[in-house]
């Protein structure tokens, strides 16, 4: 019996469109304990530019644009004089939606997809940009993602109401790579709705659109605490 008619066909691989890098550096670090974390050492060099850099090294990458605080905008600026790729440093908004919205729209018109990555993510590695990139490339929404280890309840007034099957949550992660018009579009509408959107995969989710999932690194943590900042550090000798 010939099985081949009952077999999937596999995706066809598209030529890679030109993909822009947004880096959100915008936070007021308000858990750092006064330590301003993007510009934080790690491994004896401010945390954006080990972030800055691994995008620079990625060749799926074209152009950087880095949205920070605009007391930020000038150190950050000579420290990323040595990335070509980097071609605008600008001040992000209120809300981290605001600031999206800022950095996609200093890309360059030709740029196809847009890479969203935190700047407080310093330990990404190219490969895990280039997976996701290629992912989006594909499927036009992308996100890299690990499995959860602990258990997760759903609690309302102190009370667990429900427990998740651990087997079907993954920790999402960035760079969250997506058409650059789906993800302007998704924006918008979130705005539109006055919905507050905790990653840029949620504002188009809610479009009814799907994202693939890629697989994650746990490495790939994102810094928030001072307690992150020194298994970061760890981690970062781990890999030298």
């Amino acid at each position: 019996m010939d099985l081949t008619k009952f077999t999937k066909p596999a995706r066809k691989t598209l030529p890679l469109k030109t993909c822009g890098a947004v880096i959100v550096a915008a936070g007021s670090a308000s858990r750092m304990g006064g330590i301003d974390k993007v510009m934080a050492p790690l491994s004896g060099e401010p945390m954006i530019v080990r972030t800055v850099r691994t995008f620079q090294e990625c060749d799926a990458v074209s152009q950087i644009v880095v949205v920070t605080r605009e007391d930020l905008i000038l150190p950050i600026t000579q420290l990323c004089q040595a990335f070509n790729k980097v071609t605008a440093i600008v001040a992000g908004g209120k809300s981290r939606q605001e600031s999206v919205n800022k950095g996609l729209s200093a890309l360059g018109k030709e740029v196809k997809l847009a890479a969203i990555h935190d700047g407080a993510r310093p330990l990404i590695t190219w490969q895990l940009i280039d997976r996701c990139i290629r992912a989006a490339n594909t499927y036009g929404a992308a996100a890299p993602a690990i499995p959860v280890k602990d258990t997760i309840k759903t609690v309302e007034g102190g009370i667990v109401v429900n427990t998740p099957d651990r087997a079907k949550l993954r920790a999402v992660q960035t760079p969250q790579v997506f058409d650059i018009d789906l993800l302007k579009g998704a924006l918008l509408k979130a705005y539109q709705d006055g919905a507050e959107v905790t990653d840029d995969c949620s504002a188009v989710e809610r479009l009814g659109m799907k994202v693939k999932i890629v697989e994650g690194d746990e490495k790939n943590l994102k810094v928030t605490t001072p307690m992150d900042l020194k298994i970061a550090e760890m981690l970062l000798e781990e890999m030298k």
